[in-house]
């Protein structure tokens, strides 16, 4: 026989209803960095932090409320090398709302250099005068051309404070709004 402590009713708690909402892939969120990061001093799977500038809306509803946090890490670095600079690409990983509560999300900081941070060509070794005749007009100008040797290559820093921009590549199911 059980105590009458551990006799429970059969009771069905009541769910409360509601519907997902689902942010397609593609999303800008707009962010501003919270540290700074830099190639030089970070490895690859260094952890960063991101601020939400902007209440972020669809159907009327705030989904993504000003001052969430958003977190990655930095999933590839390339070294400075003679005649390139050095690179990066950043993965987010995670939403934090203000309350608290944590979505996951799959994305990447947004570059129009397929998500790379940094990775042009380094500053020439030297640049040579060239002379150059003017068509219609008797005069020469002297151009400067670069030499094909290049420099060693600088590392590459997003600074603190920077307003950058989240672009989620797979679609987030976000069960969680804040009302006021």
């Amino acid at each position: 026989m059980l105590p009458a402590y551990a006799e429970m009713e059969d009771v069905q708690l009541d769910m409360r209803g509601y519907d997902a909402i689902e942010i397609p892939a593609g999303t800008f969120i707009p962010v501003m960095n919270a540290q700074e990061i830099s190639t030089q001093y970070c490895s690859e799977g260094y952890k960063v932090k991101f601020i939400v500038t902007n209440d972020l809306y669809m159907h009327d509803t705030n989904i993504i409320p000003q001052e969430s946090y958003i977190y990655g890490y930095i999933e590839k670095i390339n070294d400075p090398v003679v005649g390139t600079n050095a690179a990066m690409k950043i993965r987010v990983s995670k939403l934090v709302y203000p309350d608290g509560v944590e979505i996951p999300i799959k994305g990447y900081l947004y570059n129009s250099n397929n998500n790379v941070f940094g990775g042009g060509l380094s500053e020439p070794v030297k640049y040579k005068k060239m002379a150059q005749r003017q068509q219609k007009v008797y005069y020469t100008t002297l151009q400067i051309k670069p030499s094909q040797g290049r420099k060693m290559g600088t590392h590459t820093t997003i600074p603190a404070g920077s307003n950058e921009i989240v672009v989620l590549t797979a679609p987030a199911e976000i069960t969680h709004t804040l009302t006021n």
